[in-house]
Formats: C-alpha cells, sequence, structure tokens
C-alpha cells in the first residue's frame, strides 16, 4: 500500500498554478475625457470664421469695384482704398466680436451668481423648480426626485445641473475674454479681403476687375466647401448657400454704391 502510495506522490502530475487576476484599475479622469468637448468649442467658431470671410470679400469688393469705377486708369486709388479698408475693417470686426463677447458673457456670468443665490436662500423651492423641470422633459415624477435629491448631495453638479437646465447655461464660469474668437472673426475678414484686391497690384483698373470677381466668386466656393465640410452637410447646398449670398450682397452693393452718387451728381 505504501509502495502504490510512494509511486502516486511521484507521478502525481504538476498542474500550472492559476494566476492571481487583478481586477481592472480604475483610470483617473484624464484631458482625453474632455477632448470631444475642447474639439466642439472649436468647431462653434465656424460662425467667427465664415462671418468673417464672407465680410472680407463681399465689403472690398464692394469698395474697390466702386473706385476702379471712377479711375479706370489708376490702380493707386483702388489699392489704397482697399488696403485701408481691409485693415480698418479687420480690426472693427475682431474688436466688435471681442467687445460683444465679453459682454455676454458678463450677463450670463451674472445670471449664474443670481442663480446661486437663490439656491442658497431657497434651497426647497430650487429642487422643486428642478424637479418640475425633469418632470416637463418625460421624466416620471418619482424618478424626477430621485434625480434632484441625488444631485444635491454633490453641490458642483447640482449647481451645474440647475443653471443649465433653468437658465440655459452650460457653465458656471462664464468666460469673458474672448480673444480666440475676435482673432479668427479678424483674422478671416483680412485675409478675405486680398482676394477681391489682389488683383489691382498687377493690372489695370478695367482688367483687374472681372480678375478681381472671379477671385471673389472662387474665395466663396472655398468658404462654402469650408463650412460644408465641418459641419457635415451636403457641400453643393453649403456652397450654394454662401455664392448666392456673396452674390446678392456684392450685387446690391455695387448697385446702390454706383447709381446713388449719380443720383446726388456725383
Amino acid at each position: 500500500m505504501s509502495r502504490i502510495r510512494t509511486c502516486w506522490q511521484g507521478s502525481r502530475p504538476s498542474w500550472p498554478r492559476r494566476q492571481k487576476s487583478s481586477a481592472p484599475s480604475v483610470q483617473e479622469p484624464s484631458g482625453q475625457l474632455f477632448a470631444e468637448r475642447s474639439r466642439i468649442e472649436r468647431l462653434t467658431r465656424i460662425r467667427q470664421l465664415v462671418f468673417g470671410s464672407l465680410d472680407g470679400l463681399i465689403v472690398p469688393l464692394g469698395v474697390v469695384s466702386g473706385v476702379a469705377g471712377f479711375s479706370a486708369s489708376d490702380s493707386g486709388p483702388v489699392i489704397a482704398a482697399g488696403i485701408a479698408e481691409a485693415f480698418a475693417g479687420a480690426l472693427s470686426m475682431g474688436a466688435g466680436e471681442f467687445i460683444a463677447g465679453r459682454s455676454e458673457a458678463q450677463v450670463l456670468q451674472s445670471e449664474v451668481v443670481k442663480e446661486l443665490q437663490e439656491m442658497a436662500q431657497s434651497p426647497e423651492f430650487e429642487r422643486r423648480e428642478l424637479a418640475q423641470i425633469y418632470q416637463h422633459d418625460g421624466v416620471a415624477p418619482e424618478d424626477a426626485q430621485l434625480l434632484v435629491q441625488t444631485l444635491a448631495r454633490y453641490p458642483k453638479a447640482y449647481q451645474k445641473a440647475m443653471v443649465a437646465n433653468e437658465l440655459g447655461i452650460n457653465t458656471l464660469q462664464p468666460e469673458t475674454v474672448k480673444l480666440p474668437e475676435a482673432l479668427t472673426i479678424g483674422g478671416s475678414y483680412l485675409i478675405g479681403s486680398i482676394f477681391p484686391l489682389i488683383a489691382y497690384f498687377f493690372f489695370k483698373p478695367m482688367v483687374a476687375l472681372p480678375i478681381s470677381l472671379v477671385l471673389t466668386f472662387i474665395a466663396l466656393v472655398t468658404v462654402g466647401y469650408i463650412k460644408g465640410k465641418l459641419a457635415s452637410m451636403n457641400l453643393v447646398r453649403s456652397i450654394m448657400e454662401i455664392v448666392v449670398v456673396g452674390v446678392l450682397s456684392a450685387g446690391g452693393g455695387y448697385v446702390l454704391g454706383t447709381f446713388i452718387p449719380r443720383m446726388f451728381g456725383y
């Protein structure tokens, strides 16, 4: 018997030891979690890009075309007027965007402060108000109350939820420095003004005018294409929107700028 036991112990197979499985570690939030939010914030500057470039194409085109009509043989006055208008327009657009954006943010900031004060002074009323908002969005009354009670345990999340749902403001600290937006609209205006003006550096006004129109048209198509790509919309439709608005604006400005002075004898 001992002999059999000895043989069994000697021939016992050595099973591989099971490795201890380590529980997946929870990673701390990193900047990658907010990459999508940052990307959307950059994409929202399409407004400044389209606004600035469209104005930068149309307004200088009207100015240089009007001056070219009175100076058919000399490009100097056209270039001087175009450059002055381009820089003045870019600075005006950039400064206007900065001041307007800052003013809007300051108003939103004051509304956030008021709402936070109301939450501190009338907490029960604000909780009922938030629950009613959730119910209006289709949440059952019991679940709405549970949501509010849960959020109230986390002050910052609760404040953001209240401000976002009641005021439609997605941050507790609206950004008051709108420098990137101002640079975008001012820079796009300045770049756009190059297209209607550049032909006058090389040709006389009578030759440069049709070239200026063609270059402006190409630039409008480019802006429409960029807008369509960023907005993930039909490219033909996007291009047509920009071109139609640009052509109507430029045509109307040229007609009014040409015939109104003649009506007054200029």
